[in-house]
């Protein structure tokens, strides 16, 4: 049978799904001890800018599992189900001893270990979509990427659960990221179409900085990555402490923070289907102009009626993440051949140092001068991803 039957079909979307409901499970964990932070702050008696730690430390060690991996090319070593669902494990076993620190610089260190090992759940997943597709693989990476961020806004949906603390939602993300690894470990197999890619190399990072089109790329990516995971650690304290200040009960905050969250699996799907239809980057700049145009109305309504509050951060989170995964499929475009894995692992971890920068700027300017304010410096980003995108094409010929 040729090889290239079997990724036709039925098989596909059966694996598709499969690592979709995969990343929604592993990445659980990445904000486990964020949504409880207030609960793990008092027990180490630290204020919630300082909790802001235990959101930034997940974005370092991600940052250095990525390199890690791409340096030691472990993608390329280890089988990819054998990497996945071992990484899932561990993963999941930092994250639970989270509520055995007995310090919070100990728990810090752990948030950092399970976002060094989530390297080995995030990245590995896409490649492993892209084996089994060559039609439509905007669309199944949109959709890894939509699981994986609706993965991010459970701990949220657990938290909204009857009488749940900090060991309910810390527990049942590592739950659920055992979970992951067994369903990849159990029923996973590699494509007809392998996704070949060059490792890590050092010599070719001043080539690929010295390409104009990949850096523009990367500049673009780099204005959304300076908005999307401040959004994302700090839109759940936002929307409590509006609701506070309406005079309304707390009640809801949880589920509106998991809807926030995970709007964005729909708007991942959609920047995946539209980015194929007309094209990369105006998609990019469509989805930026508008999460941009969020960051700049949502201080507005701080403090009015609860729902206006939370329809727009629906909005928000539907856009902020919508254009994530074409980025990196510009990167892939547009890099030497040579030289696109490089590339990407740079790209990459540029991105998650920068937000782990915006992580902890946000709650210092709600510290300062009130919630109203602390989102209009994250438009800062977008505007600056809108305009390298443009300067991208016209490099092209595009404008």
């Amino acid at each position: 049978m040729d090889p290239r039957s079997r990724g036709g079909g039925s098989a596909r979307w059966r694996i598709l799904a499969l690592l979709a409901v995969a990343e929604l499970l592993g990445m659980s964990l990445w904000f486990t001890a964020t949504a409880v932070a207030e609960d793990l702050g008092a027990r180490w008696g630290v204020s919630a800018a300082s909790a802001g730690w235990l959101a930034t430390a997940v974005n370092l060690g991600f940052v250095a599992g990525t390199a890690v991996a791409a340096v030691l090319n472990l993608a390329d070593i280890i089988r990819s189900r054998v990497y996945f669902a071992a990484a899932a494990v561990l993963a999941a076993l930092a994250n639970a001893c989270v509520l055995l620190a007995p310090g919070f610089g100990e728990a810090v260190a752990l948030r950092f270990a399970t976002g060094f090992l989530l390297a080995g759940v995030y990245p590995p997943a896409m490649k492993m979509a892209a084996t089994w597709f060559r039609s439509a693989r905007g669309l199944a990476i949109g959709i890894i990427v939509g699981a994986l961020t609706v993965g991010k806004a459970i701990p949220y949906l657990l938290k909204a659960l009857p009488d749940a603390g900090a060991e309910q939602v810390v527990l049942g993300a590592s739950a659920g990221a055992v979970a992951a690894a067994v369903l990849v470990a159990a029923f996973y197999r590699d494509g007809p179409y392998p996704f070949r890619r060059g490792p890590f190399s050092w010599g070719l990072v001043a080539r690929v900085v010295r390409h104009r089109e990949t850096r523009l790329a990367t500049a673009g990516y780099l204005g959304h990555m300076w908005e999307l995971y401040a959004m994302w650690a700090w839109v759940p304290a936002f929307l409590a402490a509006s609701s506070q200040a309406a005079g309304r009960g707390g009640g809801l905050v949880e589920i509106a923070s998991f809807g926030a969250l995970a709007a964005g699996g729909l708007g991942c799907v959609w920047g995946g289907w539209a980015a194929d239809r007309i094209g990369r980057e105006k998609l990019v700049n469509r989805a930026m102009a508008a999460s941009g145009l969020c960051c700049l109305v949502i201080g507005l309504l701080y403090g009015e009626m609860f729902v206006l509050v939370v329809a727009l951060t629906l909005v928000w989170g539907f856009f902020v993440v919508a254009d994530s995964a074409q980025f990196s499929a510009l990167v892939t475009e547009f890099a030497p051949p040579e030289a696109a894995g490089t590339a990407l692992t740079l790209q990459t971890c540029a991105g998650f140092l920068l937000a782990a920068v915006t992580i902890q700027i946000v709650p210092a300017i709600a510290e300062a001068v009130g919630w109203r304010w602390a989102f209009p410096v994250l438009a800062l980003g977008p505007a600056a991803g809108i305009a390298a995108i443009n300067r991208l094409r016209r490099a092209r010929g595009l404008l």
